[in-house]
């Protein structure tokens, strides 16, 4: 479901269409995040890491309503929900997209993503679904502590997706901090949703018990 929004009384009117004309319009910022509560949680509770990562980002994505913008010609669409499309190794070294409907509860989300990969059954899904955008982009680089990123993009027609991703996990302080990087078009929103999300995230990771 999605319904439309009405640009020409919508307040980000002039920011929308002045980014919307550069050839370039994304942006990315990369941030630490501190999962040191999250990560002591999903270990005493034998949860995968990166199944918890996708669920809690996809859960703060349908939670900020400009992550669940996209531009669609000339109109900017609004779903009611977005679904993660992910990355994950099929074969040694080789990469696989894998779609998974959203679902607030985490332990039906799982199920669903187990049920996505036995139907892989190790091959190999790089095919975007003709027409679909209401999704969020996310993939993981387990092997560098990154301190930034970009990620490849359509330029015509304008792609609008968020690309997310975070990267290897490190020690600071005592804190475990993990790499992570927001990836979206600032036609469709700014600098404060971007950093809202971070807020939002960062709130879910400190309250595993409650966000998974």
């Amino acid at each position: 479901m999605k319904k439309y929004i009405d640009i020409e009384s919508w307040p980000r009117k002039a920011q929308y269409k002045l980014f919307k004309q550069m050839d370039y319009p994304h942006f990315n910022i990369c941030a630490n995040l501190d999962i040191t509560k999250t990560y002591s949680y999903i270990k005493n509770n034998e949860i995968p890491f990166f199944k918890a990562m996708v669920f809690l980002t996809s859960k703060v994505v349908n939670n900020i309503p400009e992550f669940r913008y996209r531009i669609q010609g000339e109109k900017i669409a609004e779903y009611n929900i977005t679904h993660p499309s992910f990355t994950i190794m099929t074969k040694p070294e080789v990469f696989s997209f894998c779609t998974v409907d959203y679902t607030g509860d985490f332990h039906c989300f799982n199920n669903k993503v187990e049920e996505k990969k036995v139907l892989l059954n190790g091959n190999v899904d790089v095919e975007d679904e003709p027409n679909r955008d209401d999704l969020i982009f996310i993939t993981s680089i387990p092997w560098i502590s990154f301190t930034s990123v970009t990620h490849p993009i359509h330029l015509s027609p304008t792609d609008s997706i968020p690309r997310i991703s975070w990267g290897k996990f490190f020690k600071d302080n005592g804190e475990l901090k993990l790499p992570f990087s927001v990836q979206v078009n600032h036609a469709l929103m700014d600098g404060f949703h971007v950093g809202k999300y971070f807020e939002e995230l960062q709130e879910a990771l400190n309250k595993p018990g409650e966000s998974l």
